[in-house]
């Protein structure tokens, strides 16, 4: 196939453009030229900003076009209007979990209500906005090309080449062993996909004709202290223990989510985390465990803005001395 790719340098567009290229597809990526403007060298390279100008697009056709970086629902149009009629092929918008209204009940499907979203559109990516913006970037997708869209709701997503370096914290942190904090409680749901696993499955979907939405994510029950648990059994030196520190705790100390990346600490957040992916897993996505993916994981320096040794120790004992 010919395959178009908005934003193909960074993370699930890099290994879905290395995927394609590597399973003999021709592959087009389409970026700013800003990061990895030297990857993928037997890609088709289009210099491109997509909030200014993508004429570049013009007289070109495509079996099919794979949208990961629309946030906003004049992102789709515009990119719509910027192709020929018929030259996008089959579209797959990577869209997000973060579509949900709260889940009625855990183990929900791709037909449970998505968040209203029958208002303006929000000029400003925020909490409150990315989940009403996803959806409208859903239903700008359907209209702009048919039914036979394709919409990927993934949740969060792990592996090498993560530039939000979440995942990558408990990796860095448990490969230094010691007294590690774990914030909240071990049964909190949270679901991961890696990258790569994602990126083979987008693309088995588009070889074969697929259309609808999916799901990707682990099954549930799985919870944050099965992922750290993974981790640590890939990664920690022994010794390694895990101290699980309530919330409210945490809270009142003012730490921030963010210190704690993955932290799942808002109910609704919680109850998006328990979503079926069995519509995926049929058509054959397949998951690898997530400690091999922290074996792929190159431990570094400290992310930014999460919490710092002194800091986590000084916790630690507080919250021992309570």
């Amino acid at each position: 196939m010919r395959i178009l790719v908005i934003g193909g340098t960074r993370f699930i567009g890099f290994h879905f453009a290395e995927a394609a290229l590597a399973a003999g597809h021709e592959v087009t990526v389409v970026h700013r030229g800003r990061s990895g403007a030297g990857l993928l060298p037997d890609a088709t390279h289009l210099i491109a900003d997509r909030d200014a100008d993508l004429s570049a697009l013009r007289g070109r056709h495509w079996d099919a076009t794979v949208d990961l970086c629309a946030y906003y629902p004049r992102q789709v149009r515009e990119l719509a209007a910027a192709l020929d009629p018929g030259a996008a092929g089959r579209y797959l918008l990577v869209s997000s979990l973060s579509v949900y209204d709260v889940p009625a009940a855990p183990g929900y499907a791709e037909d449970s209500a998505l968040l209203p979203a029958d208002g303006p559109e929000a000029e400003e990516i925020t909490a409150g906005t990315y989940g009403v913006l996803k959806v409208q970037c859903e239903r700008a997708a359907r209209q702009a090309f048919g039914p036979e869209t394709l919409l990927v709701r993934p949740t969060y997503v792990i592996g090498p080449r993560d530039y939000t370096h979440r995942f990558d914290y408990w990796v860095e942190r448990l490969t230094r062993g010691g007294e590690v904090l774990a914030p909240g409680r071990p049964d909190a749901p949270l679901q991961v996909v890696d990258v790569r696993d994602l990126a083979a499955w987008m693309l088995a979907l588009l070889e074969r004709g697929a259309s609808g939405a999916y799901h990707a994510a682990t099954p549930p029950p799985f919870g944050i202290g099965d992922l750290l648990d993974a981790v640590a059994a890939a990664v920690a030196p022994p010794g390694t223990t895990l101290s699980w520190v309530d919330e409210d705790f945490l809270r009142a100390a003012g730490v921030q989510e963010r210190a704690l990346p993955l932290w799942p600490a808002d109910p609704e957040s919680r109850a998006t985390s328990t979503a079926d992916p069995a519509a995926a897993l049929a058509t054959g996505l397949a998951l690898r465990p997530v400690a091999d993916s922290a074996r792929d994981i190159q431990p570094f320096e400290r992310v930014p803005g999460t919490l710092d040794p002194e800091r986590e120790a000084e916790l630690l004992a507080a919250w021992h001395q309570r």
